[in-house]
């Protein structure tokens, strides 16, 4: 599972996204780091041009459905 789909069912916190980000740094994977997390572009974007807390809230909006 991505960083998304494990985020969204609960089963991880929000600050876990750098354990991701430094497994796919030490991974050799020709994903992006956008797809190895999960993120469509339009969270990716919110994520480079605002911040974690951005995307985190996002994030937290679709966990309920919103």
């Amino acid at each position: 599972m991505t960083f998304k789909e494990k985020y969204l069912a609960g089963e991880i916190e929000f600050d876990e996204i750098q354990d991701y980000i430094d497994r796919w740094g030490a991974d050799d994977t020709t994903m992006t780091l956008r797809e190895y997390l999960g993120l469509n572009a339009d969270e990716e974007d919110i994520w480079i041009e605002e911040s974690d807390e951005a995307l985190q809230a996002l994030l937290d909006r679709q966990k309920k459905g919103v």
